[in-house]
């Protein structure tokens, strides 16, 4: 019995559910390790090692400082939307920005994990500069040592901006760790570099339309012109 125990324990079996394991913060799991391959963490290099939660209930982000906004690609983007909507790609892990019937501003991102994604029209209804985070009640429930509020900041893991849609819990918002961009890796909401979402934010706003798909017709985006 234990002897086949063991064995399922090996093959990953009885491994937790991808749900029970946390990947917004994944800096904040007790004895997390930087992959190998991964880039140095560019805020502690200049601001110091982050702090660590600890389950009070508020926590300091860290500082805020200017971020300056970094230009997407354009590209060629044939397609219906209305010039100005936001269009989110999930399986490609991007963000349109559409600027006529023929083309866009295409910028990467990271979207939810298996169980977290979704589609729909939202409109953006609020953007907040360097955003607090309240961890949800259920977040806090599976990892205990989150804060209840996290103050804004450069270790906030909603980042430089947060772009909110609708009435909904989900955002489009920067991130304390680009090293995730172009992965599945969120809570449902999408992560962009801190210096791409100044961008957008620059170019949208309260009003605007996001239409978040599964996954784009291959004949609507046709690659990049620079930019």
């Amino acid at each position: 019995m234990l002897r086949a125990a063991l064995a399922l324990a090996m093959t990953g079996v009885l491994a937790p559910p991808a749900f029970a394991q946390e990947w917004w913060m994944p800096w904040a799991r007790p004895g997390y390790q930087a992959p190998s391959y991964a880039a140095p963490r560019f805020d502690e290099d200049r601001y110091g090692p982050r702090p660590r939660p600890q389950g009070q209930a508020l926590m300091s982000g860290g500082p805020r400082p200017n971020v300056s906004p970094a230009s997407p690609s354009r590209i060629s983007f044939a397609s219906s939307y209305a010039p100005g909507t936001v269009v989110i790609d999930t399986t490609g892990r991007k963000l349109y920005l559409v600027q006529s019937s023929r083309d866009a501003l295409v910028y990467p991102i990271s979207v939810g994990r298996e169980g977290f994604t979704w589609t729909g029209t939202e409109r953006i209804s609020r953007v907040a500069n360097w955003p607090d985070w309240h961890p949800p009640a259920e977040m806090r429930q599976r990892q205990p040592y989150l804060p209840v509020k996290m103050m804004g900041g450069v270790y906030n893991p909603l980042g430089a901006k947060a772009l909110y849609l609708g009435n909904t819990l989900y955002r489009i918002h920067g991130t304390d760790d680009p090293r995730t961009i172009g992965r599945a890796t969120s809570s449902g909401c999408f992560r962009m570099t801190n210096g791409h979402v100044v961008d957008l934010s620059r170019r949208v706003g309260v009003g605007t339309t996001v239409v978040v798909v599964n996954r784009l017709s291959a004949s609507v985006a046709r690659g990049g012109s620079g930019g």
